[in-house]
């Protein structure tokens, strides 16, 4: 048999991939076997082990691709002249324009790593990754003067976790849940924590003005939430 082109090699173990993540998240991680994913993926048994040796590997090759999409995607909001309107834009990929697929798959993976230390291994490895870049960027927009001092990092960060996690959960479990219904409220709660020196004027002195939580109700819900923010 002919060695595959590097590209065409990249192209398989990436189709590889794509069909595990759609049987985990289609029937979770203990019931699919193997031969799902070959069945899935439409390649050989003796080809898909040249990729991967276990279900843990692929587990680690779903996750890590998982994080370098995500650290590309972050470039965008650490480098936006405004950083809220690039969390809106990150958080309308993951949350709507991206499969209802990935959230079964995160939830999935949640739960097994739960009771699979190497899961467990892996998963945290990726969250910790996505934890350390938030906390970057809020201590440096901090130090810039764009987030209050009053500002605690560590708990701004993880409650943007419990966010996100929640987000997947709910789009995991409930199968018409809308994102663009809640988003707004949400993300005028992450401004609110945030602080954001435009938005807390009062702090230092001047006129505080009205309270982002109040416009909640006369949002407009419709498209990718967008300008909810400004």
């Amino acid at each position: 048999m002919p060695k595959l082109k590097p590209e065409t090699q990249i192209q398989r173990r990436e189709h590889i991939l794509d069909a595990a993540r759609a049987c985990f998240a289609r029937t979770g991680f203990h019931r699919t076997t193997m031969h799902d994913i070959c069945k899935e993926s439409g390649v050989s048994p003796g080809a898909f082990y040249v990729y991967f040796r276990s279900k843990e590997a692929l587990i680690e090759g779903l996750c890590e691709r998982d994080r370098a999409e995500f650290a590309e995607r972050f470039v965008s909001v650490s480098e936006a002249p405004d950083f809220l309107a690039g969390l809106q834009s990150l958080a309308a990929h993951y949350f709507v324009e991206e499969s209802r697929e990935r959230s079964l798959f995160v939830v999935e993976m949640s739960t097994e790593a739960t009771r699979n230390p190497r899961i467990a291994e892996i998963v945290s490895r990726v969250d910790k990754y996505c934890c350390d870049q938030f906390a970057q960027l809020f201590r440096r927009l901090q130090s810039e003067g764009r987030i209050q001092p009053v500002v605690d990092i560590e708990i701004a960060v993880q409650a943007f976790n419990v966010v996100g996690d929640g987000l997947f959960y709910r789009r995991a479990m409930q199968q018409n849940f809308d994102a663009n219904a809640v988003m707004p409220a949400l993300l005028l709660m992450l401004k609110d924590l945030l602080r954001p020196v435009e938005a807390s004027a009062s702090l230092v002195g001047v006129e505080h003005k009205a309270n982002p939580l109040d416009k909640i109700g006369s949002l407009d819900k419709t498209g990718p939430f967008k300008e909810v923010v400004r």
